[in-house]
């Protein structure tokens, strides 16, 4: 099994060297049926054999955009990304800059809403090249590409390994900011994308409990919004199992939902502990980021003040692929707590806008389910659309491992190789 594995990979690697129409989709489908029946060791092997790829132009567009996406349908059965989330990461910085321009010019010939990338046609080419010449069509191959570079790069980003790379480059993680901020109007994954490379930028905060006057110092990864970081506070310094802070202990279903664990239908609503507050005294938003979080030197400071009124909110990650953890990496001592209250602003009333009953966390946002070709022959899809994990999944395959995501529509197909018009 694992050598006609290899066999069937290296299949799908010289198909897309050699631009091959013919021989790349029975290889994507044979590697889609053996990938979860042999060793995890020997998909990372076939991962890392990917990112030459992704990092070269020896592949036509279409093709990397394919094997972008097989490459986060390989990760989502849990395998580590490897260089290939890096890789995946870089190129979107390139293709999302392609698609800025293509959008930018569709709004200064005409405007109204750009076609569906996998909708582009030659007309859309034309349109834009009126403005931009002759590199209307790198950026027309781009914006056609940008959905499947998307998918695949918020697969990556769910992986720590990957956003702590994201951290140690400020360059990559503000270009792939200022991208998802100006592609998110139009293409609803990349706002996803967005809060994703949000979550790498805070991953500790200063905590002090205005009702104690206690402090902590406590680190987190993985934590989608504030909800989430409210809740595992919640579980991490509340009651004796914690640090001892005054309140209802939350319930362990709670917290799982906001680590790993699915929403319990029987306990899913937060009965939430405290007002959040920053330094300043302004109001902590329980649907904002972490990362919004003001900072005094650096840190952020989080202020745990006595609630109001009664709140409440529906359990669940807000990105239910990325595992969530906190813990408390130290209590402050008295006299350092005493120096950061003396740095704070004085308690004050809250916001009267607020709702009585909690402002209700929007419900967490399902992974992208990729939808399987329905013809394994290649040919242009006019009718394509984006994945929205509503259509048929694939025949299964033997129950010996985890099964792959399905494949979007058009990929190992004439998406593969080259927009239709071309």
């Amino acid at each position: 099994m694992v050598d006609e594995f290899r066999a069937a990979f290296q299949a799908l690697i010289d198909a897309s060297v050699a631009t091959d129409p013919h021989q790349f989709p029975p290889a994507v489908h044979k590697v889609y049926l053996l990938a979860p029946q042999i060793p995890v060791a020997e998909r990372e092997l076939a991962l890392e054999a990917l990112a030459p790829l992704l990092a070269t132009d020896h592949a036509a567009p279409g093709i990397v955009a394919d094997l972008a996406v097989i490459a986060g349908a390989l990760v989502e059965t849990g395998t580590d990304p490897g260089p290939a989330g890096i890789e995946i990461l870089h190129l979107l910085r390139t293709m999302g800059k392609g698609a800025i321009a293509f959008a930018r010019a569709w709004e200064r010939t005409g405007g109204g809403t750009p076609p569906a990338p996998e909708a582009v046609t030659a007309d859309a080419e034309t349109r834009v090249a009126a403005d931009l010449g002759p590199d209307a069509p790198a950026a027309t191959m781009c914006w056609w590409t940008i959905q499947r570079h998307g998918l695949a790069a918020k697969t990556m980003l769910a992986h720590s390994e990957v956003r702590a790379h994201i951290r140690r480059d400020p360059s990559l993680h503000a270009e792939l900011v200022a991208i998802t901020n100006q592609l998110s109007d139009l293409l609803t994954e990349f706002d996803q994308i967005r809060t994703l490379l949000r979550m790498a930028e805070a991953t500790s905060a200063l905590v002090l409990d205005r009702a104690s006057e206690r402090g902590f110092r406590v680190l987190f990864d993985g934590i989608g919004d504030n909800l989430q970081l409210h809740t595992l506070l919640a579980d991490a310094l509340i009651g004796p199992h914690g640090q001892g802070l005054a309140g209802h202990t939350p319930d362990p279903r709670w917290s799982a939902s906001y680590r790993h664990a699915p929403v319990d239908p029987e306990a899913d609503l937060v009965h939430g502990w405290w007002n959040l507050v920053a330094h300043d005294g302004s109001w902590v938003w329980n649907e904002g980021l972490p990362a919004e979080i003001p900072t005094i030197d650096g840190e952020h400071v989080l202020i745990l003040e006595t609630p109001t009124h009664p709140r409440s909110w529906k359990a669940g990650r807000r990105h239910p692929q990325v595992r969530g953890w906190l813990e408390v990496e130290s209590e402050l001592s008295s006299e350092e707590a005493h120096r950061w209250w003396s740095r704070v602003a004085p308690a004050e009333n809250p916001p009267t806008t607020l709702q009585d009953e909690e402002e209700a966390a929007t419900p967490p946002t399902a992974p992208a389910t990729l939808e399987p070709p329905t013809d394994p022959h290649p040919g242009p899809d006019p009718d394509a659309t984006p994945p929205d994990g509503t259509r048929a999944t694939p025949s299964p395959v033997a129950e010996t491992g985890p099964s792959l995501p399905p494949l979007p529509k058009g990929v190992s197909q004439s998406s593969g190789w080259g927009p239709a018009w071309r």
